[in-house]
């Protein structure tokens, strides 16, 4: 008769797995039997006062206030794009060219404000000086008709 199949690593495997099974089969009995001791689904509940504070006292029903369901708003109202009358001055000083976009600094606020090709009147280049209108957009605010200067 040969020998027996089972190696030394087998067998801790099995080991591990009996032990697994057996402290499993424990938990859940000592879950069993605190199941029974506990006071029921009541001491469970939580509840939430006027202030947002957890309590375990359910709130007075006297006290409710009703809550017009449409008057909520989930979100941010998206901003109109609305264009600004005053023109103002700047540098560009990022263009990238192959992209499309850039950055203008703006001599009077020191903003770094983007601008898109389509908003562009001339051809510019990086350190041209420029003259431009600020329209704020859902992303922030974004320069158009970009006029090159001198």
């Amino acid at each position: 008769m040969g020998r027996s199949q089972e190696t030394f690593s087998k067998k801790e495997k099995e080991k591990a797995r009996h032990k697994k099974r057996q402290d499993k089969e424990q938990k859940k009995e000592e879950r069993k039997a605190n199941a029974a001791k506990g006071q029921g689904l009541d001491m469970m509940l939580a509840y939430v006062d006027e202030n947002g504070n957890l309590t375990t006292t359910p709130p007075d029903p006297r006290n409710k206030k009703t809550v017009d369901a449409g008057s909520i708003s989930i979100g941010v109202d998206r901003q109109e794009a609305t264009a600004a009358v005053a023109e103002r001055k700047g540098v560009v000083t990022t263009w990238l060219d192959t992209k499309g976009y850039g950055f203008i600094k703006d001599t009077q606020s020191q903003q770094s404000i983007f601008f898109h090709k389509n908003g562009l009147i001339d051809d510019i280049r990086q350190q041209d000086k420029v003259s431009f209108q600020i329209e704020t957009t859902p992303k922030g605010p974004s320069a158009v008709e970009v006029r090159k200067l001198g």
